[in-house]
């Protein structure tokens, strides 16, 4: 696949999917606490996405060889990485923390996004941890410029993380959307060395 650019107008409807998608993401962020379901925080999610006349892209969703997955969000818990299956028995802790990643189609277009959350009070190594994430994914979209290339980008991500003591996983990528849910650019999060492209 290669990178498909896209018009003033289809950025635009990307927006307004990326805008359904941040409205599930505020709705969930209000919920999570102690005591509730990774299910409820689906079940939220995607009456938020059909509410704003969206669907959700993962619900049903199965690359290759894998079964459909069962529901609109991933909720991954802690040390899960990605992917995690909502479920009237995974139930947040106090001190717990949360992937979050929702997807939707809107009018043709896909926006997508995930973020964690601290589920009531953290530790404070849980804490620079999420800030250490969140500060890296800053410094991707500042190394995100014309003539920089992946490789640039995916430095600035695991040069901030190693500053900071943290390592990268290497399995998963950033993508693109548009008119489907990964399109190209794959961006990683870590690059082999100084002299790959």
């Amino acid at each position: 696949m290669s990178l498909v650019l896209k018009t003033p107008d289809e950025i635009q409807m990307m927006r307004e999917a990326g805008r359904i998608v941040a409205i599930a993401h505020e709705e969930m962020r209000k919920a999570v606490q102690p005591g509730v379901t990774t299910k409820e925080l689906d079940r939220i999610a995607e009456a938020v996405l059909r509410d704003h006349g969206a669907t959700p892209c993962f619900k049903g969703y199965a690359p290759g060889n894998h079964p459909p997955f069962p529901a609109t969000i991933t909720a991954s818990i802690n040390e899960e990485l990605v992917h995690g299956i909502p479920s009237d028995d995974r139930v947040l802790k106090e001190g717990d923390v949360i992937g979050l990643d929702v997807a939707c189609f809107y009018n043709g277009y896909v926006g997508d996004a995930a973020f964690s959350h601290p589920v009531g009070e953290i530790s404070r190594s849980a804490q620079r941890l999420l800030e250490a994430t969140e500060q890296a994914l800053y410094e991707a979209i500042k190394a995100s410029v014309l003539g920089n290339k992946i490789s640039d980008v995916a430095r600035a991500t695991s040069k901030f993380a190693g500053k900071k003591g943290y390592s990268v996983a290497h399995e998963y990528t950033g993508h693109g959307v548009g008119k489907t849910m990964h399109e190209e650019p794959q961006v990683p999060n870590w690059w082999p060395s100084k002299n790959s492209r």
